[in-house]
């Protein structure tokens, strides 16, 4: 690589001309998530007017508005049935909301999914939300929108890497279709699902994003969807009531993710095959719709009366309870259906009922501030919870206290709880998700940084039998290493020996064997102004464990060594910036005034 090579080799970003290849490919990934949302949204419409109304049609209605009476307690049972059969001979990864199956497919399964999954999952969710399930569409469509982006991207000759921009181009794709919400489509790639921060992966994200909002007009209608009576300018007293709602929302968020797993804890010790569980979810399900009829289904006529504060007293109540119960002995069934709409709801709620205890004038801010912020603690995703319900209710003006409640709430649950409902699964399952990003300190540091200076050497012509004798007597030059650059009379690098060479030439009894002989000669160098990152990539890709370091201009001038220890010093020093703390000058002030007084 030449000096200008290696000048443009390090840019801010590594992005290339794959990136349009990507992008074009995510476009049209957003195509399919349109009408993949479209039938969603239609099967599950399609499945409410069969169960709840014994008609054909396809648009979404409540289960709410049904006549049937009593009966209906068994149709969301009948539906857990037809779902647990469908996982069991179709494919388990269409239990639950799916999200933990798509993180699993993009960190562990090299962003492959089966097709079984883009089919069965949409299908299954639609029959378990059409059939009174609490769920909303968005889990389903993030795993079905994401199978059919990892289809897509299996189709060309692609990179890991480049089928996981796609997979999440089309979870991205098919949320902004549902919801007509593209700049929360492409946060929520970014918090949860690309676990990186590129140009090659957020641009065709976004692009796929904003492709399928623009076709959800003529498909679904335009947004937002449940619009509201924009604020203006907000009061500061507002900012310290949106604190406290966060603050409330993120102990309830603590308290549902807990009862989700207890419950499926609970599940796990019946003494029944899993297939059979939805069924009993689906039947406990049915006795909560009777008691709250409301809580069943995707509960978009709920949200919009939330917002509109139509909803009250006992009323409230009962829908937090008895929607966040029933839901969550539905999820942990292992039934199919997602998380965000059931908690719009249940922090709608929360936020209402907040409002009704301090006689708020303003409830539906209230309920607006406890969707975003119950949302973004539970599953942890501040900045997409708050730009959701921004386009959800094109409230822009709200902004300042959604963010207020959604980082307070989101700030609760990171200390009280190691993981999310979205990542507790996988940790159940003995896998660990990390989702800081932070800058690789290999791609901060260069070789100069942390190589070895003033490297022991070894001429080319010394015989092996004197290095071997050298190193028996722990010759303090050679020192106790594993290789040593060879160099000839002239001080040049001619090859390296290391002591597994060393070894192999003593046991082949060559006679007048000298170091250049039992070394290599083939060198791989790095240089000093190198980042650590490229050096390190090349032990790697060679299976070695140390690099001469050599002059750029001339690679028979040795300037130092690169071992496993110097890559490690890397590590070790972004651990102790994230670990050590300095005095500051206050202390530092502290100090001199006790040491002036105790003179």
């Amino acid at each position: 690589m030449t000096r200008t090579e290696h000048d443009d080799a390090l840019g801010d970003y590594t992005a290339d001309s794959r990136i349009l290849t990507l992008t074009l490919m995510a476009g049209l990934i957003g195509v399919i998530s349109a009408l993949v949302a479209l039938a969603l949204v239609r099967l599950i419409g399609l499945f409410t007017n069969l169960a709840y109304f014994h008609r054909v049609g396809g648009i979404l209605v409540p289960p709410a508005d049904s006549l049937l009476g009593a009966w209906r307690v068994l149709i969301p049972a009948a539906g857990g049935i037809v779902v647990g059969l469908m996982a069991r001979y179709g494919s388990d990864k269409i239990r639950g909301h799916g999200i933990p199956e798509a993180i699993e497919a993009i960190l562990l399964g090299r962003s492959r999914m089966d097709a079984k999954v883009a089919v069965l999952k949409p299908l299954s969710s639609a029959i378990a939300i059409g059939t009174g399930g609490p769920f909303g569409a968005e889990g389903p469509i993030i795993v079905t929108g994401g199978a059919f982006g990892s289809l897509f991207g299996q189709a060309f000759h692609l990179s890991a890497a480049e089928r996981k921009t796609l997979l999440v181009a089309g979870a991205a794709g098919g949320m902004s279709a549902i919801f007509a919400t593209p700049v929360a489509g492409v946060l929520i790639a970014v918090e949860l699902l690309l676990f990186e921060w590129k140009p090659r992966s957020f641009i065709p994200v976004a692009c796929s994003s904003a492709v399928a909002g623009v076709l959800r007009v003529p498909l679904l209608g335009s947004g937002p969807i449940f619009p509201v009576v924009p604020h203006h300018a907000l009061p500061a007293t507002t900012l310290l009531i949106a604190l406290g709602i966060g603050l409330t929302a993120g102990l309830a968020s603590t308290g549902v993710t807990a009862l989700v797993y207890g419950l499926e804890d609970a599940f796990r010790r019946l003494p029944l095959h899993w297939m059979w569980w939805p069924a009993i979810g689906g039947l406990l399900v049915g006795l909560g719709g009777l008691v709250t009829p409301r809580a069943l289904g995707v509960g978009y006529d709920v949200i919009n009366d939330l917002l509109d504060a139509r909803l009250v007293g006992a009323i409230l109540v009962g829908l937090l309870f008895v929607k966040a119960l029933i839901w969550a002995i539905a999820l942990s069934s292992g039934t199919s259906g997602g998380v965000l709409a059931p908690l719009l709801i249940m922090g709608g709620a929360l936020g209402a009922l907040g409002a009704e205890s301090f006689h708020a004038s303003d409830v539906g801010l209230w309920a607006m501030i406890g969707m975003a912020s119950l949302m973004g603690g539970t599953m942890q995703l501040p900045l997409t919870s708050m730009v959701f319900v921004m386009e959800l209710t094109g409230d822009a003006g709200a902004l300042p206290a959604l963010l207020v409640g959604t980082v307070a709430s989101a700030g609760v649950t990171v200390l009280l709880m190691k993981r999310s409902i979205l990542t507790e699964k996988l940790a159940r399952r003995g896998q660990h998700v990390m989702r800081e990003y932070i800058v690789n300190p290999l791609h901060l540091l260069r070789v100069e940084d942390v190589m070895e200076r003033d490297v022991p050497t070894v001429p080319a012509n010394l015989p092996v039998d004197a290095l071997f004798h050298r190193l028996s007597n722990e010759d303090p030059v050679v020192g106790r290493r594993h290789a040593w650059p060879i160099v000839d009379e002239a001080g040049h690098l001619v090859g390296m020996i290391t002591r597994g060479d060393l070894v192999r030439a003593l046991e082949s009894e060559a006679d007048g064997a000298t170091a250049l002989d039992a070394g290599s000669r083939n060198l791989v160098v790095t240089y000093p102004d190198e980042l650590l990152g490229q050096a390190t990539t090349k032990m790697l890709e060679h299976d070695i464990g140390r690099l001469p370091v050599v002059n750029r201009h001339d690679p028979t001038q040795l300037v130092g060594y690169l071992g496993r220890a110097g890559v490690m010093a890397a590590w070790l020093h972004a651990a102790q910036e994230e670990g050590q703390r300095d005095t500051g000058w206050l202390g530092k002030q502290l100090g001199r005034l006790r040491e002036r007084l105790n003179v």
